[in-house]
């Protein structure tokens, strides 16, 4: 066994992991031990939504829970390999950029299961990936924007033109085109997954090519909105309570990764873990993405509007209606 740096070491004794190699096998176990992996803060919203689903676990008594935040890229194949050498059960974290390093160490610790965020396919018998894929509320959120905007211009602000982020966007447009079919839009990307003076610019940009709906992927593009006296739909979280979005945050596109985590759990604790693609886990079906509440615009959003997102959801939830999931990088139509 390599050993572990003492930051891991603290980590596993606080949570009881220490003597894991002495324990029951996550099979057999009441509870398994899980370990995650983040490359960001735990308070930026993409690990935020791992994290959040795993601590509930926790308190549900399914697991045994500690984790990892900031680790970068360049560090984090060591990281990977010091959970996995310390029996944890079941890993959950990040291999963008590193999926090809992250696939070695699975096939070193066959009897480790890993949950990664990975935009390829699964890997030998227990590398199993997932990614974000809330384009179904996004087109939900497309329809309202585009039932709301009095110019018929509106603004997309994100951090990369990524799969997991251009399929938002493209969404976003579909749903808005479905009301407003000369609806206009302007896409930007700021190159960074936190920058919100960057996304704040850039939105303050759009609003002076005339947008009057923003959709804010990014931090900082709430605070474009606000200071500019228009609406905006959110990202991943509820950006309206807690990105102060207040009387500009229509509503948000949520992710929810409690019942893919589940599922891995339930898996790990038979016997049965097997590498999957969590991709159907992460969409509105299985309850992994949802729309958030509209809270103080509840009665400004046009009926037929409401009406339209309400019936559109129940074919989205039923199969009747497929939101196309488009990864290709979304231009600007003016």
């Amino acid at each position: 066994m390599t050993g572990l740096s003492r930051r891991t070491v603290l980590a596993l004794a606080a949570a009881g992991l220490a003597s894991a190699t002495l324990g029951a096998t996550g099979a057999f176990a009441k509870t398994i031990k899980v370990a995650g992996i983040y490359t960001q803060p735990i308070q930026q919203k993409w690990d935020a939504r791992l994290h959040e689903a795993l601590v509930a676990a926790q308190e549900a008594g399914e697991i045994e829970y500690v984790y990892s935040e900031k680790v970068a890229n360049t560090d984090y194949v060591r990281v990977l390999r010091e959970y996995s050498e310390s029996k944890v059960d079941l890993i959950v974290g990040e291999a963008f950029g590193i999926s090809r390093e992250a696939r070695k160490v699975a096939d070193d610790y066959k009897d480790v299961a890993y949950l990664m965020g990975d935009p390829f396919k699964p890997h030998g018998d227990n590398f199993s990936v997932f990614d974000n894929y809330i384009h179904e509320p996004c087109y939900l959120m497309g329809i309202l924007a585009g039932s709301m905007s009095k110019s018929g211009k509106i603004g997309m602000v994100g951090g990369y033109p990524i799969g997991e982020v251009n399929r938002l966007f493209h969404a976003f447009m579909a749903g808005a085109r479905s009301v407003n079919p000369d609806a206009q839009f302007k896409v930007n990307f700021i190159g960074s997954w936190y920058d919100p003076p960057k996304a704040k610019e850039a939105a303050f940009a759009q609003i002076e090519a005339g947008v009057d709906v923003l959709y804010a992927e990014r931090a900082g593009v709430v605070d474009a909105a606000r200071d500019k006296g228009i609406i905006a739909f959110g990202n991943v979280n509820d950006m309206n309570k807690e990105e102060n979005g207040k009387d500009v945050v229509v509503t948000s596109a949520l992710w929810h990764m409690e019942s893919a985590i589940g599922h891995a759990i339930s898996q790990v604790k038979a016997g049965t873990y097997s590498a999957e693609d969590y991709k159907e886990w992460t969409m509105m079906q299985k309850g992994g993405a949802s729309l958030a509440p509209y809270y103080e615009f509840e009665d400004k959003i046009p009926a037929d509007a409401k009406a339209k997102v309400e019936q559109v959801k129940a074919d989205i939830l039923s199969g009747k209606f497929v939101v196309e999931i488009n990864d290709e990088e979304p231009k600007s139509t003016y």
